[in-house]
């Protein structure tokens, strides 16, 4: 069985901090390519925020041409619904970005990522974050946390496909 090259992106929507992670295939398992935060500023529009999110992660798209992207679902927060609306923002962003570049995209919940990663739909972050790092065989978790996140979906697309994305 051949590997495909083609990465894979994960993303961590958010309209403040969204975590993005690149991820590829190898016969010693994923390897993080790169991984990084795109911030904006609450001072900005919010039309000024998706406008950055969505030009800073083209250029993500462009350089890395994912073969998928992996993204985070919007989960209701019942105490505050304003949090889930901006990231419903963010995600339209994120969306049109893969879109526009006819990258693939799949989405997976909170819980499907806990329990593909940890076998515990009910893990906590810790947990999360100590798998990513053994996976990606690295020396510490990935900061800020936006970034462990981002590599945990991605992990969880690859481990839930074939070689070819499908």
């Amino acid at each position: 069985m051949t590997l495909s090259p083609q990465p894979c992106l994960g993303i961590d929507p958010g309209l403040n901090r969204c975590g993005y992670a690149v991820l590829v295939r190898s016969p010693r398992g994923p390897i993080l390519k790169e991984g990084g935060v795109i911030r904006t500023s609450p001072k900005q529009s919010l039309a000024e925020r998706v406008l950055e999110i969505g030009r800073e992660l083209r250029a993500i798209i462009e350089e890395f041409q994912p073969a998928a992207m992996a993204i985070e679902q919007v989960f209701s927060l019942g105490k505050n619904p304003k949090s889930a609306i901006l990231m419903a923002h963010a995600r339209g962003v994120i969306l049109f970005a893969a879109a526009d570049r006819d990258v693939p995209v799949h989405h997976y919940t909170p819980k499907q990522i806990k329990r593909l990663l940890t076998g515990s739909g009910n893990a906590d972050k810790s947990q999360v974050q100590r798998v990513v790092a053994r996976e990606l065989s690295l020396d510490a978790v990935p900061e800020p946390h936006d970034v462990a996140d981002a590599c945990a979906i991605a992990l969880c697309h690859l481990y839930s496909t074939k070689v070819d994305g499908r």
